[in-house]
């Protein structure tokens, strides 16, 4: 069990506090407005601490100093990148993050080397992945240099029965992870395509045509 403090009791703060809580763990919730706090369920068990995200005496009142984790997820930019700093630079916490509605920041400070979740950027991309197929190489996921993402790809019926290894090869991507019967699963080395699969791969950036132009394709048969 690890100690969780959690700027921000909006909505995205109290789903945080409530599946932590669920997982066992303790938790520390943060907000000026204490009538934030009647979102949380009245079972809550965690600590509810009235005032600034970033004042260093409020976070200690949270046990950020014995905190694992510490999650900003106020409604300002500024507010939760300040806060996330403190808690990084000033407490040692070890996994920070920092929610950021300003696209344009968000990845300076991923660059900067302070972890961000951009939430604009991040809800268009999932948008467009599902209204707009070309665009579904925005990814889930891409690293601070912008090489390399991580992203669904779509593949030709033909490969239903293959192995994954052979996507891989085929394309030149990596299989991070596979998602089956709508829950994740690590592949083996004897995991095999099926119907209903999502494949999710991490692939360089500047392959996309390529690698998009290989899995719409039948696989070659190997001799």
């Amino acid at each position: 069990m690890a100690h969780y403090v959690i700027m921000g009791c909006g909505r995205v703060g109290v789903t945080l506090a409530h599946t932590l809580e669920d997982s066992g763990h303790s938790v520390a919730i943060i907000d000026q407005d204490d009538r934030a706090f009647r979102r949380l369920r009245r079972t809550f068990a965690g600590r509810k601490v009235t005032g600034i995200g970033f004042d260093r005496d409020t976070m200690k009142q949270a046990g950020i100093e014995e905190a694992y984790a510490f999650a900003a997820v106020s409604s300002g930019d500024n507010s939760n990148i300040l806060a996330t700093r403190v808690a990084r630079e000033t407490f040692h916490v070890p996994h920070v993050v920092a929610r950021i509605y300003d696209p344009g920041r968000a990845e300076i400070y991923q660059r900067l080397g302070i972890p961000t979740v951009a939430a604009v950027r991040w809800s268009a991309d999932q948008v467009l992945r599902r209204i707009l197929p070309e665009s579904g190489v925005s990814g889930d996921f891409r690293e601070p240099s912008g090489r390399l993402v991580l992203t669904e790809v779509d593949l030709a019926p033909e490969w239903l029965g293959h192995p994954l290894s052979a996507i891989e090869r085929a394309a030149r991507v990596r299989v991070a992870y596979l998602t089956r019967f709508g829950e994740g699963m690590l592949p083996t080395p004897t995991t095999s395509y099926q119907e209903g699969d999502t494949v999710h791969v991490m692939m360089n950036m500047a392959d996309a045509a390529e690698v998009t132009r290989a899995l719409s394709m039948a696989p070659v048969k190997e001799s």
